[in-house]
């Protein structure tokens, strides 16, 4: 994956508590394994009139405007909760989102969307209020992230974000789990080795 460290892009408003991995992708259109292709299905039962995603709900927010090249989103508590599935993120991040702003998150969804290249911003509910109010005002206004200080900026007013080390590195780097692990691959390959000399009896002829 790609490393983030600052992005700057429209912010688009999803004023809805406890938006769950279902809403985000729905179910049918798990059927594959790839992470590519899901952004079309991004919010599919509020983004279409009809099943088939042929007939734009004009009162959804993603379809107004400039709504449509939002790369921020800032959202409401509890988001991405009920299932772990992966294909969450990976249909946000298709759809060309990078940020995710919100008060509170689902611990997997949270991990899952790290895991995948997407920054999960965590503010205080007054704050969250505050960028709503600011939105909701400013059609189409511009937020920016920057992850080495930790701060998102707008509206000429700057916000705070805390991220454990550990995911802020993976970001900052682009790691995603395998990736962080092959940082180690000369020291795995020498332990192999040992084993190899060491216990032989465990080692596959």
């Amino acid at each position: 994956m790609q490393p983030f460290t600052t992005h700057t892009g429209i912010a688009a408003p999803l004023d809805r508590v406890n938006v769950d991995t279902d809403a985000i992708v729905p179910k049918q259109f798990l059927r594959k394994i790839e992470k590519t292709g899901f952004g079309k299905h991004l919010f599919h039962e509020w983004r279409y009139l009809d099943y088939e995603g042929t007939k734009e709900n004009p009162e959804f927010v993603l379809n107004q405007g400039s709504y449509r090249k939002a790369t921020i989103l800032l959202t409401r508590d509890n988001f991405g909760c009920g299932s772990s599935r992966e294909h969450a993120p990976w249909a946000l991040a298709g759809f060309g989102f990078k940020v995710i702003i919100a008060p509170s998150f689902a611990d997997i969804f949270y991990n899952n969307c790290v895991k995948n290249g997407l920054l999960p911003v965590h503010l205080k509910s007054n704050e969250v209020e505050e960028l709503f109010k600011f939105v909701q005002k400013d059609r189409g206004a511009t937020f920016a992230a920057d992850l080495l200080s930790q701060i998102v900026t707008a509206n000429g007013k700057k916000y705070t974000f805390s991220i454990d080390n550990f995911n802020k590195e993976c970001l900052l780097k682009g790691l995603d789990s395998i990736g962080w692990t092959l940082q180690f691959k000369d020291k795995i390959d020498a332990y192999e080795e040992k084993i190899k000399s060491e216990r032989p009896w465990l080692v596959r002829k």
